[in-house]
């Protein structure tokens, strides 16, 4: 037990760093997805939306855009701190398992930082990625505000999410990940006494 401990352990710290570096590769590295009518843009539309662990509803969206927001989030390690747990039992590939990652809980929060708690970035009933309209989104991810103030005794800004990295990107990279997030299934906050979905 305590070695898998251990493992786990380390395995969320380098997830954690290459998480970062994938994030500052897409800073500089995905600024768009080709237009969809072309070969190469159809090639990496189905490449990013192939990424995605659970469905993408794409009625009324970008598949450009949507596919270049799965892209970044799927390689940018959002998946470490936002889905709890990560991985499904015998999905783990930190422990040498077929990676498998838990559609059940995607994005919808509740990993244990401290006194912090990952949020749920699943849209709401109105759509909405983490229940923030876009220029919300933009905002929290450019500067940290916490703008549900969960924290306000501790900071006014994110504790654990990393935005000075994230809040690097592009307009069009911010945009693709919202329109991604969209595009995702609702799922239900642990514990939340509301429903968003």
């Amino acid at each position: 037990m305590q070695s898998i401990v251990r493992v786990r352990k380390v395995s969320f710290r380098s997830m954690a760093a290459v998480g970062i570096v994938f994030f500052a590769v897409g800073v500089v590295g995905v600024t768009s997805v080709p237009a969809q009518n072309s070969e190469q843009g159809q090639g990496l539309i189905k490449k990013g939306l192939g990424l995605s662990p659970v469905p993408v509803d794409l009625k009324g969206k970008n598949p450009s855009s949507v596919a270049q927001g799965s892209y970044i989030v799927n390689t940018g390690g959002c998946n470490d701190c936002h889905t709890s747990p990560e991985f499904v039992e015998g999905g783990n590939p930190f422990l040498g398992e077929p990676e498998q990652i838990n559609a059940d809980r995607f994005l919808a929060g509740g990993r244990v930082f401290g006194p912090f708690i990952s949020r749920n970035l699943t849209p709401n009933r109105n759509g909405r990625p983490a229940g923030l309209t876009f220029e919300q989104f933009v905002t929290t991810l450019r500067t940290g505000m916490d703008l549900k103030h969960r924290h306000d005794d501790i900071s006014p800004l994110l504790q654990v999410m990393p935005w000075p990295v994230v809040g690097k990107h592009s307009d069009a990279n911010l945009r693709a990940i919202y329109d991604y997030l969209s595009a995702i299934p609702c799922r239900e906050t642990t514990g939340a006494t509301n429903p968003r979905c």
